[in-house]
């Protein structure tokens, strides 16, 4: 499948004979890599490369973005760290993630940030972001901090968080949305609403299927129809994050004009009542996944144009905790390094085209995001790539995650594809299960590039 050569140096890399999916379409087309960025596309039969990849019946894609994940760093690296969410990133085909700010310290401050990018540097098997946190009380200061480098946006939660990070009033969200000009990224959850339905709903209940029942489809639809309403007031970008009704996938489509809107793969695959039945409180995080005729609304969206971007929003916990009497047990599960495979077995079983799928994992957050020459195949861009083989035929298993936690809801399930080189800025990280040396580096901004 793949051959290396010595010779005559034009190029660092040629990807050779691929079916290299291009903002145009799918073509065969070679693509020639220098200083790790493309700098050719086309008929490169002719010309010499340090090294060539020959990607007969393989897909070259534009690396793979997750712009929503928790790697628990720092406070709370018995679950995960930078290092090890990177890994598994990389493991399954990711080239940059978006890391989200609920971590002990908080990161919601230029200094926290700062710490971030320093730990990340240490061993960074992507390229990374990170989302600085939104609060009421530091909302003033946002327009001052949010162009520091290594930020992707600013991240504020209305339910589902704890501390200052939470941003449950219109006060506190107006505080945030006045000040600044970066995509601020939503968790739209209505603390107000899920805490009245806890007591007359959840009650002292254990059962985990009340997951989705406590944490209502209303929640959701007042959070996000309140934040949109504030953001048309400040003519501010805001990005709805995993979202998971039917009615608020109706609401949205009609106010795109402020609003981008993220679904997670998980939302995307598993529905209720089964995977509690099947999972318990492996199905368990937040929002919740629903029942069916949710997920056929976030699918008809997905096809639609409305939603923007995909993302896994890996959130791991242990086994241990996850183990606890419901409603203990924690929300959130794993899944930044099966993004992927998920999502191509898919495209194979013909619920979306990986065209479409691309859009909505490397161009949504380019454009979303504001990436610099990121995100795409085309000249001048950085040489990220997430190869794949659309007929590999494999099974995910907990054995084979990187994450600390060392498992996934979908151990156990049989896919149709599978990403086989994990390529960042023109350097191989990942081949074929194997990893190499990781060369990860801070995303750049558009927005923050002086």
């Amino acid at each position: 499948m793949m051959i290396f050569m010595n010779s005559k140096i034009k190029y660092d890399l040629i990807l050779r004979n691929g079916n290299v999916v291009l903002p145009e379409g799918i073509k065969a087309v070679d693509i020639g890599i220098t200083n790790e960025r493309i700098k050719d596309i086309g008929n490169l039969s002719n010309a010499d490369a340090h090294d060539l990849i020959d990607c007969s019946s393989l897909h070259v894609l534009p690396g793979v973005i997750d712009s929503q994940v928790h790697f628990r760093e720092p406070g709370l690296e018995n679950k995960e760290n930078l290092e090890s969410g990177m890994l598994a990133a990389a493991a399954g085909g990711v080239t940059a993630v978006f890391e989200m700010p609920n971590t002990n310290p908080l990161t919601i401050t230029p200094e926290t940030i700062k710490d971030k990018l320093h730990r990340a540097s240490r061993v960074a098997w992507t390229d990374y972001a990170f989302y600085l946190g939104g609060t009421g009380r530091t909302g003033p200061n946002l327009d001052k901090w949010e162009n520091a480098p290594g930020i992707c946006g600013i991240k504020i939660f209305m339910g589902a968080s704890t501390g200052e990070l939470m941003t449950a009033s219109d006060e506190e969200v107006e505080s945030v949305l006045s000040n600044g000009k970066r995509v601020v990224a939503v968790h739209a959850e209505d603390q107000y609403i899920m805490q009245e339905n806890m007591k007359t709903i959840l009650k002292n209940q254990t059962d985990v299927s009340l997951h989705s029942v406590w944490r209502s489809p209303e929640s959701c639809f007042s959070a996000t129809k309140r934040v949109v309403t504030i953001a048309k007031k400040y003519s501010r970008r805001v990005h709805i994050l995993h979202i998971t009704t039917s009615e608020e996938i109706d609401f949205l489509r009609k106010n795109k004009d402020v609003a981008s809107v993220e679904l997670l793969v998980n939302h995307l695959t598993l529905h209720a009542p089964e995977c509690y039945e099947t999972l318990g409180t492996l199905a368990q995080q937040n929002p919740p996944i629903r029942e069916k005729h949710h997920q056929d609304a976030l699918w008809k969206a997905l096809i639609d144009g409305t939603v923007d971007i995909l993302a896994s929003d890996h959130a791991p916990h242990t086994l241990d905790e996850k183990s606890q009497t419901y409603p203990k047990s924690p929300s959130g599960t794993p899944g930044v390094q099966t993004l992927v495979p998920v999502m191509l077995n898919h495209v194979n079983n013909g619920k979306l085209s990986l065209e479409r799928l691309v859009e909505l994992w490397s161009y949504g957050p380019e454009r979303i995001h504001k990436l610099s020459n990121k995100g795409r195949i085309a000249i001048g861009y950085d040489a990220d790539f997430t190869i794949v083989d659309m007929n590999k035929k494999n099974t995910i298993t907990n054995a084979q995650q990187k994450s600390k936690t060392g498992w996934t809801p979908y151990d156990g399930m049989n896919v149709t594809g599978w990403p086989i080189l994990t390529i960042i800025r023109g350097n191989i990280v990942m081949r074929e299960d194997e990893m190499f040396d990781p060369i990860g580096k801070p995303v750049l901004f558009e927005e923050t590039i002086d």
